[in-house]
């Protein structure tokens, strides 16, 4: 009898496991400004409920910057409007501080330093790398773009954010055709201080 519990246990392990592949738990973003310049990466890593981005990136302005996860996986410069509006799956209003918000795409300010970066944790609340209408691989993915000011967290449709400086694609696919990796600034330059 603990035999056939036992074969019955491994065959549901293998079927969830099999419901599971493909879909990644972490993935890295490269971020790109509008001159088609890689200016740092993010990291986003699948939790409970939630996805982690660890952003780093350079080349801002010192001060506040408005981050938002957008609808596609397009990041045609200059102004990265392929990506199209802020992902919203639930269709509710936009801003953290919003009665009727927020939706996913929503994310708090992110600050860049004297020396322009931004180097920073986010927790994206009610989102997954897995599958579902709240996953941010949905379709052929979505992106994350900065942008010029900080999100006020209240005007329709995007908080007077202002311009869209840098975009990356989250998606399930390599970003660059080639097997070359671009170089990341924000590596060299952190390994030039070291020095």
């Amino acid at each position: 009898m603990k035999f056939k519990w036992f074969i019955w246990m491994i065959f549901l392990l293998l079927i969830f496991a099999s419901c599971e592949q493909g879909t990644p738990s972490s993935l890295e973003v490269n971020m790109y400004n509008a001159s088609g310049d890689m200016v740092g990466k993010a990291t986003l890593t699948d939790g409970k409920n939630e996805v982690t981005i660890k952003l780093k990136v350079e080349g801002f302005s010192p001060g506040f910057h408005g981050i938002h996860i957008h609808e596609y996986a397009k990041c045609d410069a200059p102004d990265f409007k392929t990506a199209g509006n802020h992902f919203n799956p639930e269709g509710k209003k936009h801003g953290l501080m919003h009665p009727e918000g927020t939706h996913i795409g929503d994310l708090p300010n992110v600050e860049a330093d004297s020396s322009g970066i931004i180097d920073t944790e986010i927790t994206v609340s009610d989102a997954t790398l897995k599958e579902g209408k709240k996953s941010l691989l949905t379709g052929e993915g979505t992106a994350l773009i900065i942008t010029e000011d900080q999100d006020d967290g209240m005007t329709q449709p995007s908080g007077e954010s202002g311009k869209r400086l840098v975009c990356g694609k989250i998606t399930k696919q390599k970003d660059d055709a080639s097997n070359e990796e671009p170089t990341d600034p924000t590596e060299i330059q952190s390994e030039t201080e070291e020095e």
